[in-house]
């Protein structure tokens, strides 16, 4: 994707009491997931990409992914209702920190309502 009309976000997943395995699984499976849209999903740190001298990958960065998408067509709020769709079913245990140009939405815990309101502000933002 290297149309003008292309945005990135950063996706940052997170979850109580998981260890670096347990999140690379789950960024795996969220990765797949959102590889069915039409999105270009890659690890934010491509591997062979550590800073010099780490041991390892932290968690942030395991459960990190930078996804391309369109600008137009409403990519973005299905990208964003497909998040959602995947946190629903992860019995609210995990959170996906949303960025965008600097601006940040946390979806996680939130009732259904709660989370659909944050949601639907962030998508008029960046639609």
């Amino acid at each position: 994707m290297t149309e003008p009309d292309t945005r990135r976000a950063l996706l940052s997943l997170s979850a109580d009491d998981s260890d670096a395995e347990e999140l690379d699984l789950l960024s795996r499976r969220l990765r797949a997931e959102l590889g069915e849209l039409d999105v270009d999903v890659r690890a934010a740190v491509p591997a062979g990409e550590l800073p010099e001298g780490a041991k390892g990958a932290d968690p942030v960065t395991i459960g990190s992914l930078m996804v391309a998408f369109s600008a137009a067509g409403g990519v973005f709020p299905g990208l964003v209702e497909t998040l959602k769709d995947w946190l629903g079913r992860q019995s609210g245990k995990h959170r996906i920190k949303l960025t965008i140009d600097g601006d940040t939405v946390e979806l996680e815990r939130a009732s259904s309502a709660e989370r659909q309101q944050l949601i639907d502000a962030f998508v008029r933002r960046h639609a």
